[in-house]
């Protein structure tokens, strides 16, 4: 895998393919950070301390094809730690991301995308926040699910029967 190859790199001293390996996951973890952090200039932030981070731990990565997870653990303990700093509002509806909606303001895919986003946010807002992480990891950033166990420190198990909990608890109440 092309990351492995990057890491290697990076750990032999050639810090010119970091740029490679934040280009290749900046875009997913930013999106990530959007859905914890309460504004987009917040969620910058934890996405450049995220990647900080990265670097600073890059040595206690071993090569075990979770570096995906890996990052992705960071990337929620740093959110978790700048919304403990700055005593952010958990979830609402204004912190939504908008990446999803189209451009033009008066088009009926952006009507349809509002309302969309509408019901997917009261849907996620009847479930525990533990919940709502793991369906973001799952359907949100496309995590399996043994790099859900990995990022949550829960067993592959738990994981399982939790998606399934919240799904059926989405469901009950659509």
């Amino acid at each position: 895998m092309r990351e492995d190859e990057l890491i290697r790199q990076i750990k032999e001293g050639r810090r010119e393919y970091l740029d490679e390996l934040v280009a290749l996951y900046y875009p997913a973890i930013l999106r990530y950070c959007m859905w914890h952090m309460p504004d987009m200039e917040s969620a910058q932030d934890a996405t450049q301390e995220t990647f900080l981070k990265l670097v600073r731990f890059i040595d206690r990565y071993s090569h075990k094809g979770q570096f995906r997870a890996f990052l992705y653990k960071i990337a929620t303990n740093t959110c978790i730690d700048i919304k403990r700093k700055n005593a952010s509002p958990e979830f609402s509806l204004e912190s939504f991301p908008d990446w999803t909606l189209p451009a033009d303001p008066l088009s009926q895919n952006r009507f349809q995308a509002i309302e969309d986003r509408e019901q997917l946010h009261a849907a996620l807002t009847c479930l525990s926040s533990e919940q709502r992480e793991l369906i973001l990891l799952r359907y949100g950033q496309e995590l399996t699910l043994k790099e859900i166990s990995a990022v949550t420190g829960l067993p592959l198990r738990t994981v399982q029967t939790r998606l399934r909990r919240a799904m059926v608890k989405i469901k009950s109440n659509a």
